[in-house]
């Protein structure tokens, strides 16, 4: 069904294209006065209208240390307990099964924080960076594709550590973090701006768990920069470090959230 899904979204089908993305932006409440191009008929593929870039001044970024990744809503957040991050009320799931087994890498958010942001079908699906970073690896793993929707994420032990994702590890000056792209039901594929899509569909190499290393390159991406983005809809988790924020008061479970607004300040910032 994913392949099928991925199939349709890039076809350059005409009316039949026009047709679709009427009929989703209908059904959804899509507001498309906030897409840099409104017009549904210059769309030549489903997907070139669901990844469509928004107009900048629909998304100010806030002045904080942090700002929220994506629109969506929140599924979780909070403090990674030991080892544990909170999925829903009884699932839980390991920061090493996230990351892909790397033991090394996730030891270095135990007891930092997370945050978990669902973006669902009507939203905007790119992804931005929550603070200035500089790219240092990126691990692709694949896994199941069950859907992501809040039934599903209280349903399905594990989901995040079990569905394919794709893990990108940033340095900043509060030291490292982790974005993950995690997919679900009928994503057709994830794309970062500095690869392209990372996880086609007919490769076999997308079977196995892989990994880019980028030390010695130069990536470094300012805050609010978009890092990646969805083809169909999917979840974004976000790690940090033990001790280096505070979230935002008003973020909690089910909240809905847009790209730029405050997410977190560094914790000697609140401190201070």
């Amino acid at each position: 069904m994913t392949v099928f899904a991925g199939q349709v979204a890039n076809a350059e089908a005409g009316p039949i294209t026009t047709f679709i993305i009427r009929r989703f932006v209908a059904h959804y409440g899509v507001n498309m006065d906030e897409a840099v191009n409104p017009d549904i008929r210059s769309y030549r593929t489903f997907n070139d209208f669901f990844t469509r870039a928004l107009l900048l001044d629909r998304r100010p970024i806030a002045q904080a240390d942090y700002i929220s990744p994506a629109d969506g809503t929140i599924s979780q957040l909070g403090i990674i307990s030991g080892d544990q991050i909170f999925q829903a009320k009884g699932h839980n799931y390991s920061a090493v099964a996230l990351v892909g087994g790397d033991i090394k890498l996730a030891e270095k958010f135990q007891g930092g924080s997370f945050a978990t942001v669902y973006l669902s079908p009507k939203d905007y699906h790119r992804v931005h960076m929550p603070c200035d970073g500089r790219l240092t690896r990126m691990i692709h793993v694949p896994g199941a594709l069950f859907s992501v929707n809040p039934r599903t994420v209280r349903g399905v032990p594990a989901l995040f550590a079990r569905n394919e994702r794709v893990i990108c590890v940033f340095e900043s000056e509060s030291g490292p973090f982790v974005l993950a792209l995690v997919g679900a039901t009928i994503v057709g594929s994830v794309s970062t701006v500095w690869h392209g899509v990372v996880n086609p569909r007919d490769s076999e190499d997308a079977r196995e768990v892989r990994e880019w290393r980028y030390d010695s390159q130069d990536l470094v991406f300012r805050k609010g920069d978009e890092m990646g983005r969805f083809q169909l809809g999917s979840t974004v988790v976000a790690l940090f470090p033990k001790n280096s924020l505070v979230f935002n008061p008003l973020w909690a479970p089910n909240r809905n959230v847009r790209f730029g607004e405050m997410m977190a300040m560094k914790a000697d910032d609140h401190n201070n």
